[in-house]
């Protein structure tokens, strides 16, 4: 189920030159796992789980809510491509509204993500619900 993004707005860098477009600040880019976050934790070296797995029932509340407020919802998994198929037709059978899925995400975790954007990381502890603000300690770049 894949939906044209909402509009981005031009961006001009500290030069005045053409930059990456942006979103409205009232829109969220969501970038969500599947494996261990919408549903069981599946290895790729178990495939026919995937087809069998069921949605963590908040997860699929929260994200369609999301999806239908406007945010961006893309899955991001570390499922390889060969699974795209059937990852699709689990999404669709399961009713998820979204617009992307990315496949052959790293495998392992403990992630860290460096980009020119903003970025906010929130780790599915085992339940979607709204998302709350914290300020906890973060690695940043050395000024």
């Amino acid at each position: 189920m894949s939906h044209e993004t909402p509009h981005l707005k031009p961006a001009q860098d500290a030069k005045g030159l053409a930059a990456s477009p942006q979103l409205p600040n009232t829109v969220k880019n969501y970038l969500i796992d599947i494996d261990g976050t919408v549903t069981e934790d599946v290895p790729n070296e178990e495939p026919e789980r995937m087809v069998t797995c069921a949605p963590f029932p908040d997860a699929l509340e929260t994200l369609n809510r999301w999806f239908d407020e406007g945010h961006i919802i893309t899955f991001f998994t570390s499922r390889t491509e060969e699974h795209r198929g059937v990852t699709e037709e689990w999404l669709t059978r399961h009713g998820f509204k979204y617009h992307g899925l990315l496949m052959n995400k790293p495998r392992g975790g403990n992630y860290h993500w460096v980009d020119n954007h903003i970025v906010r990381a929130t780790r599915y502890e085992g339940r979607f619900t709204d998302l709350v603000r914290e300020q906890k300690t973060v690695e940043v770049f050395k000024s």
